[in-house]
């Protein structure tokens, strides 16, 4: 027998060492699922990503209204603005999450 799951010797069939190697990676994936919550816990950080430059962009465009009126409204202007920065703020962090968990994938499967 092998010490290593997932390897094969010259005395084993290549069936058992795909059937270690399947168990291995079953082994692994258990142990790196974080569960619901914790996918709940994500769609509330990206969403929250999202409302708070939002909402900032229109309480700094009904301040700059009361203040300093004008011909233009800045409350449209700056919760559009405060929703690109929210969207690309979400974006990179998905992205940025989705590299790494790539690469740990990647780095399990070496």
């Amino acid at each position: 027998m092998n010490d290593e799951p997932g390897k094969a010797s010259e005395n084993e069939p290549a069936f058992v060492a795909e059937v270690g190697a399947k168990a291995t990676r079953k082994l692994r994936a258990r142990k790196s699922t974080q569960g619901v919550w914790f996918g709940l816990g994500m769609m509330g950080l990206v969403g929250w990503s999202v409302v708070v430059p939002t909402l900032l962009g229109a309480a700094f465009g009904l301040w700059l209204d009361k203040h300093h009126p004008g011909k233009h409204a800045w409350t449209l202007a700056l919760l559009i603005a405060g929703l690109a920065v929210g969207c690309l703020n979400a974006w990179h962090w998905v992205e940025k999450e989705g590299k790494a968990m790539r690469a740990e994938q990647e780095d399990a499967d070496e």
